[in-house]
């Protein structure tokens, strides 16, 4: 299929929400989109679907947005990817976006090729970079091969060029103090019906795993941890944080594959981040570099994560992280 590329332009966010909250990754999407939106001087648009969802479009115009373009129907709460498919598709090619980036969440990864696949899009799944280049081309960066490497696609033959995005692997935009104009909004056709549709949400159970791309403590264990994880546990557990992992530990089962930390897990940037028995691959590196500040605990003085640590500690992760439960509990205990 031959499209105009000419006929298409602006950058669109799409913001995923649940009950009326947003997801934290559209906010991210949302300031990464005002960067490429400004370098390639074009609109930014925020697309909100769901219902009773029309306070996430005034939030995403004081976050960034020039746009915001509101689908609002029962149809849509709670999500299916059906109805949520059907008028996204329908949206994108009445309107030609040059641009659109989804979270690269269960959701979002659920129902983007539904759009892309009938649209004749371009998709590059589960990015960790973006940019564009001088002819307005989406650079989406993913890692491959395992994430030994990394890959940097383009489609210059499809519109509109989509991506789904890790979460955790840019800055969020936050609210600013500005007047909402009105006109700024527009409420969109609904293209679908609830008889059209071919699924029904029976029951919604929400697990209990918490997301770690939200904690502003991280502890991460690696294959130093030698399977027992309790000493990692018990100090996310003192400091209110969660409990992470390098590859190697979910490899092994230690660990499930939630809390993996890495190219080829999650990208976290927390206020404080221990790395406990982890060597520092590349790997792993790429999803906790943004951390503000990380204590590496390995018996290996020479191990590369101390090249990327604020502070280190040379010794067996299961004598010091004990003591440095303890040390924490005991001051805790200390009245003001």
């Amino acid at each position: 299929m031959t499209v105009d590329i000419d006929e298409y332009r602006g950058v669109w966010v799409f913001v995923e929400q649940h009950a009326g909250e947003a997801a934290p990754v559209s906010w991210e999407l949302l300031s990464k989109g005002r960067e490429l939106a400004d370098e390639m001087d074009e609109p930014l648009t925020a697309l909100v679907m769901g219902h009773d969802v029309a306070h996430l479009a005034d939030e995403a115009l004081t976050r960034g947005a020039d746009h915001a373009l509101v689908a609002d129907d029962e149809v849509f709460e709670p999500y299916r990817a059906d109805p949520y498919g059907e008028q996204f598709r329908a949206l994108v090619e009445e309107r030609k976006p040059s641009i659109v980036l989804i979270g690269g969440t269960h959701t979002g990864r659920d129902f983007a090729g539904r759009v892309a696949v009938p649209a004749h899009a371009g998709l590059t799944a589960d990015c960790t970079e973006l940019d564009v280049d001088d002819e307005g081309l989406l650079l989406a960066s993913r890692p491959t091969f395992g994430g030994d490497a990394m890959a940097t696609i383009k489609c210059p033959s499809h519109r509109p060029q989509m991506a789904t995005v890790r979460a955790g692997v840019f800055d969020a935009s936050e609210p600013g103090e500005v007047d909402v104009d009105a006109d700024a909004i527009e409420e969109v056709e609904v293209v679908v019906e609830e008889k059209d549709t071919l699924s029904e949400v029976i029951e919604r159970v929400v697990g209990d795993v918490v997301d770690i791309t939200d904690a502003d403590v991280v502890v991460a264990g690696g294959a130093g941890c030698e399977g027992n994880f309790e000493p990692i546990a018990e100090l996310a557990e003192a400091l209110g944080g969660e409990v992470a992992a390098s590859r190697a530990a979910v490899d092994e089962g230690w660990v499930e594959p939630a809390r993996q930390v890495g190219q080829t897990g999650k990208t976290v940037r927390p206020h404080l981040y221990i790395a406990a028995g982890i060597s520092g691959a590349v790997q792993h590196l790429e999803g906790m570099n943004d951390s503000d500040y990380v204590v590496a605990i390995n018996t290996d003085s020479n191990a590369a994560i101390f090249d990327h640590a604020d502070y280190g500690i040379v010794g067996d992760l299961h004598e010091v992280l004990p003591k440095l439960t303890a040390m924490i509990r005991e001051k805790q205990e200390v009245p003001a």
